[in-house]
This record gives C-alpha cells, sequence and structure tokens, in this order.
C-alpha cells in the first residue's frame, strides 16, 4: 500500500470516528433536551398551558453536538488537564451550561421575530422568564452536563477504546 492509499485510508477512518462522536454527542444531548422538554410540557399542562416545542430539543443537540466538538479541537481547558480531573469537567461543563443558556436567549429572540414583535419582544419575555426559566434550566443543563464530561474526560485520560468497551462490551472480552 503506498503513502496515498495509506493516507486516504486514515482520512476515512478519521471521519467515521467523528461521525460516530458527533452522533454519541447529538444522542445524549437530544434525550437530555427532550427529558426537559417533556419535564416543562407536564409541568405547563397542569396549568392549562400547551407547550410543543420538540423539533428546539433535537435543534439545540445538533448544533451543541457540532459545538462540543470544535471545542475539543480548541481544547477548552487544555491548561487544567494536567490537574485532577474534577476541573475539566467542571469547566467544560460550565462552559457548555452557557452556550446552552445563550441558545435559550436566541430561541427568545427567533420566537419574537416569528410573532411578529420583533427582537424587543422576545428579550422582554426573557426577561420576564430570568429568573423562573433562564436561570433552574441553567442549572440543572449544569447538572446534565457533568456526567457528559465526565465520561469524555475518562475517554481523554483512558482512551475512548477502553471506555466504549468498559459500557459496551462484556467484561469476561477484557
Amino acid at each position: 500500500m503506498n503513502s496515498i492509499e495509506k493516507k486516504r485510508g486514515n482520512f476515512k477512518g478519521k471521519i467515521v470516528q467523528e461521525i460516530g462522536e458527533y452522533l454519541m454527542n447529538v444522542c445524549y444531548l437530544t434525550l437530555m433536551f427532550a427529558a426537559f422538554t417533556q419535564y416543562r410540557r407536564f409541568i405547563l399542562a397542569a396549568h392549562d398551558i400547551v407547550y410543543t416545542h420538540y423539533g428546539i430539543a433535537v435543534i439545540e443537540a445538533l448544533i451543541l453536538g457540532k459545538v462540543i466538538m470544535i471545542g475539543q479541537v480548541f481544547r477548552f481547558g487544555r491548561g487544567l488537564e494536567r490537574g485532577p480531573l474534577i476541573y475539566p469537567i467542571l469547566y467544560k461543563t460550565f462552559v457548555f451550561m452557557v452556550f446552552c443558556a445563550v441558545f435559550k436567549v436566541i430561541e427568545h429572540i427567533i420566537q419574537g421575530l416569528w410573532s411578529g414583535g420583533g427582537v424587543e419582544a422576545g428579550l422582554m419575555e426573557l426577561l420576564d422568564k430570568w429568573s423562573h426559566e433562564l436561570l433552574p434550566n441553567s442549572l440543572v443543563m449544569f447538572v446534565a452536563f457533568i456526567p457528559f464530561f465526565a465520561v469524555k474526560e475518562l475517554g481523554r485520560v483512558l482512551g475512548k477504546n477502553k471506555i466504549w468497551a468498559l459500557f459496551f462490551q462484556n467484561r469476561a472480552e477484557h
């Protein structure tokens, strides 16, 4: 096999690996966002308010899944990687919780534009819901991201194949 074929094989393998990682990110995030959407729906239904923003969970997951991968390319928290794992885990958890909050702000702006009230209407609605929607949502996101980034950091330290084997292979095979 010549060097061009090796590069092509490595490139294909890298693409498959990246797509697999992206899909794992999106699956976790979709489940997490969908669970919060369903919970919000149940809470609001108790007050006879209809909530049907299910597509937003998938869109947020698709976007944040890619943002997480870009964050890995730029190695967010790189200076913290030599210390205890808790530091990069909490740092990355906080950074991506902030990204989620930013997406909530954008969501409200888009809703304001969609309803015809403009950006100001979307931001005013957000300010009305600030203390009982955005802050609690951010706290829940922070807690939900801890296991996500803990597994990612363990994969970085122990090796992604080892983590995959621990979770998805019989223990007798190790």
